[in-house]
């Protein structure tokens, strides 16, 4: 039996298009790209031609993109440093109770510094109200960030609302754009947030490049210092090989947009189904309608998630229990505990997240396989 991977909202293998950008870079453009002789100047040419594409996939200028090293990092340049930069305008950030990792430690890191922080809930669905985020705001806010769609479950938030309400009240918008980059459209004509992240290894890119959208007219304070790299907002020499795999993968993926999105709520529909024609005891995490199709967080009552991906993962499948960037812990997922106030749920759910090379017949053979895991670990119960 060939393996089945499952995992793509972990990451998603490099597509040809891109790794051929990257070797291309790797084999011709090994000059810095901040050098002002020839090499420099053509690793620089391929740079720009990067930065141009991906600001493209959002309708930015090239100039409002600030490359980084991941996700991760962008979201922390977003929050830090623009609370740094704008401290005394106010000191208060609202937030959500489901954000990534990259998003929540470095509030409660601000926390720390003397700034005030609201999480706020969400429903049974994951979503967060723009009523909730108006009700939060003070005279003291200036941040808000809230991503665009949960990593885990898939929920998509009503960032447009909010940031329109925000742009009124003259406050910064955040968002965290990592799962539906590639996904769902975003415009940055239409939707006035300040700021937005995206990852290439999400998209079929490499890792090791992601963008932070930053408005024109925003100033940060840098989180990385000691040269003139990224209008000075994040020095280090660009990753030029990345950027351009980077830029192949999303030019890819935001031209295919919707036959992805179609894809993946077939292999969603056929999965669901597969596990129902199974008589499979489950629950769907999250919403019936706005959500991130190619996410589906499953709560399976009775199991133990630990031995269960281990026995998945001996049968060729490969998924996991949410966030990759918690891998190695022990507690239930925040995300889960924060829509159900239940660890039981949070204790006992899976997510499958699904990409372009899954097929139906995949679908069929994990419900079988879950399925056969399921009865086993009732047996082993009782």
């Amino acid at each position: 039996m060939s393996a089945i991977y499952v995992d793509h909202a972990a990451t998603t293998p490099v597509s040809p298009e891109a790794a051929a950008a990257m070797m291309n870079v790797l084999q011709s453009d090994f000059g810095n790209p901040s050098s002002i002789h020839a090499h420099g100047r053509q690793a620089r040419k391929t740079l720009d031609e990067a930065r141009r594409t991906l600001a493209a996939t959002i309708h930015a200028a090239p100039e409002e993109l600030v490359l980084t090293g991941t996700g991760t990092e962008a979201d922390n340049l977003a929050v830090t440093g623009y609370v740094h930069a704008h401290q005394h305008k106010g000191k208060h950030i609202i937030t959500s109770a489901i954000e990534h990792h990259a998003v929540l430690h470095t509030c409660q890191k601000l926390e720390k510094e003397g700034f005030d922080v609201t999480y706020l809930p969400v429903d049974e669905e994951g979503r967060v109200h723009v009523d909730q985020v108006k009700q939060a705001v003070t005279e003291e806010t200036i941040l808000i960030t809230i991503m665009h769609a949960n990593n885990e479950v898939g929920t998509l938030q009503p960032v447009g609302d909010i940031a329109a309400y925000a742009a009124e009240e003259k406050i910064a918008v955040h968002t965290d754009s990592v799962q539906s980059y590639g996904l769902e459209k975003l415009d940055v004509r239409e939707t006035p947030v300040t700021m937005l992240t995206a990852s290439s290894h999400k998209i079929n890119g490499p890792k090791g490049a992601a963008f932070l959208y930053v408005r024109k007219g925003t100033t940060l304070t840098p989180g990385v210092t000691g040269g003139e790299q990224e209008r000075k907002r994040r020095a280090g020499t660009e990753n030029v090989p990345a950027a351009a795999g980077f830029a192949a993968a999303a030019e890819a993926a935001v031209a295919d947009r919707h036959r992805r999105r179609e894809h993946a709520e077939a292999l969603r529909n056929c999965f669901l189904a597969s596990l129902r024609e199974h008589e499979v005891s489950f629950m769907v995490n999250g919403p019936n309608d706005h959500y991130l199709p190619h996410i589906v967080n499953i709560y399976f009552p009775g199991i133990e998630v630990e031995s269960f991906l281990v026995r998945l993962d001996m049968e060729g499948i490969s998924a996991s229990s949410g966030s990759a960037c918690t891998a190695g812990s022990v507690e239930p997922s925040h995300v889960l505990q924060a829509m159900y106030q239940d660890d039981k749920r949070a204790e006992a759910s899976v997510r499958f997240s699904f990409g372009t090379e899954n097929t139906m017949e995949e679908m069929q053979r994990l419900a079988a396989v879950i399925k056969k895991i399921t009865d086993s670990m009732m047996v082993d119960i009782f």
